[in-house]
């Protein structure tokens, strides 16, 4: 069955590193979700540096489902980053990140697009399952969330659903794929969530680690401080150094009085008064020039989203653009595919 790019409606996104035993079943449950549905869709797979034979395992599910494509990492590069390389190769109109670990199944996937389709830009997944310690640090991590960014979804690190236009329109560093949905809010994108089933790991191990919680702290403030912040550095930077001159000359004021009144002089004062000042004057400095970056920024973005429209308008009109609808049909040959290595 052959149709436009166009006509893909779903990008499934799978990172997996070190998956091998659970990439055969995982495929499995895309292939009954995709038949039962009826959508046309497609799974890329990135491989990021699996040292257990996951890409190869991956290969041979390519020769068997149609709708699978894979993506190789040379070495680990992180989950942020496989994400990115998937979303670079997706045709579909609404994107998918999907774990490899089975913990979710795919047959959860339709009540997000379900909820896309009412008119949402980004679906999270709310996750109804206990898994351990994992647990309370989700609830942590979400109620300081919620808090700090004034998103109403229940769990901001699941999996999750959204349009083409999000992934283009939001950049990410790495380890930021689960400040997604705050970066998606804040340029006013309409979230919504749903419940999705949580499972125990069948097999293989978990990535998650210790050092995870202190790194995911300081990354929620990074981003808090990127989203409000940067986008007025003049009203931090200002604040402060009008705080530091201030200081300054309350302690000038204080050395003065201290010099005619009680008729003793202390020459640390004097330095102090220099110090706060000059550094109020540098703070304030510092946040015109960052107000510099952020306006070059801002245009550069603009230029970029111009251009991304044009290109798409191009290939679109495109009378090549036709390919092979990525939905798995009864009866139809393996296609030979080449391999994709980053």
């Amino acid at each position: 069955m052959r149709n436009s790019n166009r006509n893909i409606k779903i990008s499934v996104v799978v990172p997996a590193y070190n998956e091998v035993d659970n990439i055969a079943p995982l495929m499995e449950e895309f292939s009954k979700m995709f038949s039962r549905t009826r959508m046309y869709g497609e799974v890329i797979l990135v491989d990021d540096g699996s040292t257990d034979g996951t890409f190869l395992k991956a290969k041979e599910c390519q020769q068997k489902y149609h709708f699978l494509r894979v993506v190789a990492h040379k070495r680990n590069q992180g989950l942020t980053q496989a994400l990115m390389t998937g979303f670079s190769r997706a045709r579909g109109r609404i994107f998918v990140f999907w774990p490899a670990d089975l913990q979710y199944l795919p047959q959860d996937i339709p009540k997000l697009v379900e909820r896309i389709d009412s008119g949402y830009d980004v679906v999270c997944g709310w996750k109804k399952g206990s898994y351990g310690l994992k647990s309370f640090v989700s609830f942590i991590y979400n109620l300081l969330s919620r808090m700090i960014f004034r998103v109403k979804v229940h769990d901001l690190n699941s999996v999750k659903a959204f349009r083409r236009e999000v992934a283009d329109d939001v950049s990410m560093r790495k380890d930021w794929h689960r400040y997604l949905v705050v970066m998606a809010a804040d340029k006013g994108y309409k979230i919504g969530e749903a419940k999705v089933n949580l499972y125990p790991r069948r097999s293989g191990q978990s990535k998650f680690g210790f050092w995870r919680i202190p790194i995911g702290f300081l990354d929620l403030l990074s981003v808090k401080f990127q989203l409000s912040f940067m986008k007025k550095p003049l009203l931090l930077f200002g604040v402060l150094g009008l705080i530091l001159i201030l200081l300054g000359i309350l302690t000038g004021g204080v050395a003065i009085y201290l010099r005619i009144v009680k008729n003793e002089g202390l020459r640390p004062l004097l330095y102090l008064v220099i110090l706060l000042v000059l550094s109020g004057i540098s703070f304030f400095a510092l946040g015109f020039l960052a107000e510099a970056i952020i306006s070059i920024k801002d245009e550069i973005r603009s230029l970029v989203r111009q251009i991304s429209t044009r290109d798409r308008f191009r290939i679109n009109r495109s009378p090549k653009n036709n390919r092979t609808a990525s939905f798995p049909s009864k009866g139809r040959k393996p296609e030979k595919q080449k391999r994709e290595g980053i």
